[in-house]
């Protein structure tokens, strides 16, 4: 009984604490309620294909952690198939006239950063308090992903002040979800599939090969020429794979670890955070971040679809050459 009554105990204590598995479910049931939308679409001349491609993508936030990794990579795979075959499409939504939009902004005015400032907000205010938000000993928030959880918080806190400022239901947000997720198409899942691709590679010995390069062609013996590799590299790899995820395993792999932490005695946790922002950097200058880049380009209706990246340029290359230097002065200190 006193077993019985211990594994009972502690699932309520894990029911209480607000975990990143139920922002996985939150995300798959938009995504499902998506595919279902495009499936009856009439409008949409792929709705079956397009459909498809979101009910697989749901399927991973909803089920993955039950699924074999086989068949999640299956489905991985299926979408791109789909997606490289031209089969993602938008269907067409009914959008406000421009007088409407202007008495709607009139009415509202600067209430409506309100609700997008409230996300940052209630993400900082949740990692920064969840180790005193707490219930008998039992965290609110799930430990392990205060941020991340605190982020989905966030959003749902976010959506109910936007229903309650512009009078419209939940229903009406889910709308305006599938029309964002119809305009962004298949680049919506390029962060994921690219953080995955990061992951092969290292897998695959990639870190490895780009260590025995570096130190066999390039004198790592002057600890800036290794920083300055170190913070190239993650911008490079970036641009070519897209997604700063997916080039952080490799290049952290490859001479992050094994030369400026385990030669150069420097600190892991600055080498992260200042290796990420390099990798940024690499995201501002490649069409391969095409949800940041070139999705935005079509959705201003852009003439020259390079046109986001050609403006970055400058930042990217200047905060780049400042991250070498802050790497190299804040990193062995």
């Amino acid at each position: 009984l006193c077993h019985r009554f211990g594994h009972q105990d502690r699932l309520r204590n894990a029911a209480m604490t607000l975990s990143i598995q139920y922002l996985y479910y939150l995300v798959g049931a938009v995504l499902a309620l998506t595919a279902i939308a495009t499936f009856s679409d009439r409008s949409n001349p792929k709705r079956v294909s397009s459909g498809l491609f979101w009910g697989l993508y749901a399927l991973v936030f909803l089920v993955g952690d039950q699924l074999p990794p086989l068949w999640v990579g299956v489905g991985a795979v299926a979408m791109a198939l789909i997606a490289g075959f031209g089969g993602v499409a938008g269907g067409q939504h009914k959008s406000p006239s421009v007088a409407e939009y202007a008495a709607s902004a009139k009415r509202l005015g600067n209430k409506l950063f309100a609700p997008a400032l409230a996300i940052p907000l209630v993400t900082m205010i949740g990692t920064l308090s969840a180790k005193h938000l707490s219930v008998g000993g039992v965290p609110l928030l799930d430990p392990k992903n205060t941020t991340l959880v605190s982020l989905g918080v966030g959003c749902v806190l976010s959506l109910a002040l936007v229903c309650w400022l512009t009078r419209e239901t939940p229903a009406q947000g889910m709308r305006e979800s599938r029309r964002l997720t119809d305009a962004l198409g298949w680049a919506l899942v390029l962060p994921q599939m690219l953080g995955m691709l990061g992951l092969v590679f290292s897998d695959a010995g990639v870190g490895k090969a780009v260590a025995y390069v570096t130190t066999t062609y390039i004198n790592m013996d002057l600890r800036f020429v290794a920083v300055a590799v170190y913070v190239i590299g993650m911008a490079l790899f970036t641009i070519i794979m897209g997604n700063g995820f997916a080039a952080f395993p490799v290049m952290t792999g490859g001479v992050g670890v094994p030369v400026l932490v385990g030669v150069y005695h420097g600190d892991p946790a600055v080498m992260a955070a200042i290796g990420m922002l390099s990798g940024y950097c690499g995201t501002l200058l490649t069409p391969m971040a095409a949800n940041f880049n070139i999705v935005p380009a079509a959705l201003l209706e852009l003439p020259d679809k390079n046109a986001v990246i050609r403006a970055q340029v400058p930042t990217a290359l200047a905060l780049l050459t400042a991250n070498v230097f802050l790497l190299y002065f804040l990193m062995f200190r």
